[in-house]
């Protein structure tokens, strides 16, 4: 337990004063006893149990005194709470490397198993939005909230050329933070316009759209994790071949508070036959994964199989229904100083009608 106004609890010094006060008045009244002309008849007329139930209705305010004075303090303790956490991003690498077998049958057959177990035993109420990249990012699925919807979008997975690790994660950030104007092509292409005919944004726009990307990263935002109503679930099985730089990504999803949870699948070693191209490819980048996950209080993970992914999978699925925060509880000790008080009151006037 902490507290945030500690100073506070130097009004703690006052109890002993108070105790020696008491202690002091009952010598006073021992004195007193000196009038009788015996000690056999007050002794009797209050018993062994009467002379204890005199001392229960101080004590009880003594402590609900000290109580109230803690919750000047107001302490804190961490709980575990029901998450805010409402809408999930799950990144999903597609690149070729996900066709290699040395996670049986395929990485992406296994993924795409891993990634139904997540869906089935999400947290009722909670919303997934479904990102795949490979040379670049597409958004498969917006946030939805219907399971049906989750799992048709998994099978929909088509393997293409190259690995966007960073395009994938702006992508999910333009997802959870649609008025935030994050423009994908508009980042990878800078200020310069896409070719007549591709149907690709202007000048201005794409202008526009890359200084989204200069102010976030230039400019203070909000602490790493503390957004509560959304995260990102990052998931690739090689080292970045194009796109943005996934660091100036994950820092992006920093400035916003946002969590990024990566997942590194497969082989962390050489995982392609000896001379084969893809090999370098395959490797699992867990220095880059790591870093992310750390720039954006996030957590890395490691699968190299289909039952580890799934473990994965089924841990972050309980941290989103169930999350551990720091809670002030300073009206618990209010509450309880309030019972505490009037317990003491009620007792003297039952016992001693006063």
């Amino acid at each position: 337990m902490q507290f945030l106004w500690p100073q506070m609890l130097w009004l703690l010094l006052s109890l002993p004063l108070l105790a020696a006060t008491y202690l002091y008045l009952l010598a006073r009244r021992k004195k007193s006893a000196v009038l009788y002309a015996s000690l056999a008849l007050p002794r009797a007329a209050l018993g062994r149990r009467q002379r204890l139930r005199r001392h229960i209705p101080p004590l009880l305010f003594v402590f609900a005194l000290t109580a109230a004075l803690l919750a000047c303090a107001r302490p804190t303790a961490t709980l575990t709470l029901p998450s805010d956490t409402v809408t999930l991003v799950l990144a999903m690498d597609v690149s070729r490397s996900m066709a290699a077998s040395d996670v049986a049958p395929t990485r992406i057959s296994a993924a795409q198993q891993a990634a139904r177990d997540l869906i089935v035993g999400l947290p009722p109420g909670v919303r997934l939005g479904i990102v795949s990249f490979a040379a670049t990012a597409i958004v498969v699925l917006p946030p939805t909230d219907n399971r049906l919807r989750m799992l048709d979008a998994i099978d929909r997975f088509e393997l293409q050329n190259g690995t966007a690790t960073g395009s994938g994660l702006i992508q999910s950030l333009a997802v959870l933070f649609p008025n935030d104007g994050i423009d994908l092509e508009g980042i990878l292409f800078g200020g310069e316009s896409l070719a007549p005919g591709t149907g690709g944004r202007s000048l201005t726009e794409a202008a526009a759209a890359n200084a989204v990307r200069k102010r976030d990263l230039e400019q203070p935002g909000a602490a790493p994790g503390s957004y509560r109503h959304g995260a990102v679930i990052l998931l690739s099985d090689g080292r970045r071949t194009t796109g943005p730089d996934p660091l100036d990504a994950a820092r992006m999803a920093a400035q916003r508070g946002l969590r990024v949870y990566t997942v590194g699948f497969g082989a962390v070693q050489d995982a392609g036959a000896e001379g084969s191209s893809l090999s370098y490819e395959m490797q699992v980048d867990e220095p880059t994964l790591r870093q992310i996950a750390t720039l954006t209080d996030g957590e890395y993970f490691q699968a190299g199989s289909a039952a580890d992914l799934t473990r994965v999978y089924r841990q972050l699925s309980g941290r989103f229904a169930l999350e551990r925060r720091e809670v002030e509880i300073g009206a618990l000790f209010a509450a309880g100083s309030v019972v505490l008080l009037v317990a003491a009151c009620v007792l003297s006037m039952l016992w001693f009608r006063r």
